[in-house]
């Protein structure tokens, strides 16, 4: 049996807690070599999972050429890059999102895949929840009808990881909230919707909890490194609005910390035939009509391979579009479009004005 050899670059939380577990339970994937700029972390990493070959810089493992991808587990603003440096070298791609952190960087990823003809893909654990997974076949077999309107958000009472570190750094992260959190929540409901072409947003931005001394209600502010007196120049909320080519329009709401009443991550769906409402820890609902009666409705939906998880489905689809030629539900064309929407809706909260999205 073929399998597909891969390396991990970087070791931080995002690689112990969603995805090296998964890896290394698919008996179609080796985990051949790890990488990480912090020797000491790259050791117990290496020596904790059993993963022998190990490098300090990530040129060094694409330099391999019995490696068939790479897993980028990375602060924000190197995805791109060793992305684009991992496709030269004739490596398929799977990376955490964001994308990218500048429009700039995710087209040239894109144009770079193409070139190399292999396959890029960026994490979008969200699509792959039992609850997604089923709305999305619903929707296709035409049971909310036309899609016209949704909103979503992600918004934490107190819930800012690594304050101080890379993650409220803008120069490193790209943001806050909004490219942290909005990339899940917008790519899902973008996908429930068809996936349409963003032609417009507004937004505005707020940074007002970077010296809040709370503690923290968020199990995900555990991510990332916290560092005393270290620098908070990104927003702590977001909002905005986005307008589709197709006439239907995305409300959006992120915040690591705001004062609600607790944490809550959403999507919201309305059709002209039904709506749908996924919100945290509650379960799916669909409302609808049925001879002239308004009928609300739960699935009964199994959690399907729960020990793998959102992330590992995902890893795993990546696998087999490279090992069994399965088509990626994800495109880079998608990737394009979400980051032309961060940072439209960036500028348009530095801008106080709406901005058009160029094709």
């Amino acid at each position: 049996m073929k399998k597909l050899r891969l390396g991990i670059i970087g070791t931080g939380g995002i690689a112990r807690a969603c995805h090296i577990q998964p890896l290394l339970k698919n008996p179609e994937i080796e985990v051949v070599a790890v990488c990480d700029i912090v020797e000491a972390k790259l050791a117990q990493f290496a020596k904790e999972f059993g993963i022998k070959d190990t490098y300090l810089h990530y040129r060094d493992l694409l330099d391999r050429g019995d490696i068939d991808a790479v897993d980028i587990c990375t602060p924000n603003y190197l995805h791109s890059t060793i992305a684009v440096d991992a496709l030269k070298k004739g490596k398929h791609v799977f990376t955490e999102k964001p994308d990218a952190v500048s429009v700039e960087e995710v087209m040239k990823m894109q144009k770079t895949a193409a070139e190399s003809g292999k396959i890029l893909m960026v994490m979008r654990n969200n699509r792959y929840r039992p609850d997604t997974q089923f709305l999305k076949k619903y929707i296709t077999t035409g049971h909310l009808g036309q899609i016209y309107a949704a909103k979503c958000g992600w918004i934490r009472r107190r819930g800012i990881p690594g304050a101080g570190g890379w993650f409220t750094t803008k120069a490193q992260s790209g943001g806050g909230p909004l490219i942290d959190l909005g990339v899940h929540m917008i790519d899902v409901t973008m996908w429930m919707m068809g996936s349409p072409r963003p032609v417009s947003v507004v937004g505005s931005s707020f940074s007002k909890f970077s010296q809040n001394t709370a503690t923290p209600d968020s199990v995900h502010s555990g991510f990332g490194e916290k560092k005393a007196g270290g620098i908070f120049d990104v927003e702590d909320m977001a909002m905005g609005f986005i307008k589709f080519d197709n006439g239907a329009c995305l409300s959006i709401e992120f915040s690591w910390a705001s004062n609600v009443e607790n944490e809550d991550a959403y999507f919201e769906l309305l059709g002209d035939k039904a709506g749908a409402k996924s919100h945290w820890g509650a379960p799916l609902k669909i409302f609808s009509e049925t001879n002239g009666t308004l009928i609300d409705s739960t699935p009964l939906l199994p959690n399907t391979n729960p020990e793998i998880g959102q992330h590992g489905l995902n890893l795993y689809h990546f696998a087999n579009c490279v090992l069994h030629g399965e088509a990626p539900d994800f495109v880079p064309q998608q990737g394009v479009d979400m980051i032309k929407i961060l940072t439209a809706i960036y500028k348009s909260a530095e801008t106080g004005k709406e901005i058009t999205l160029e094709k």
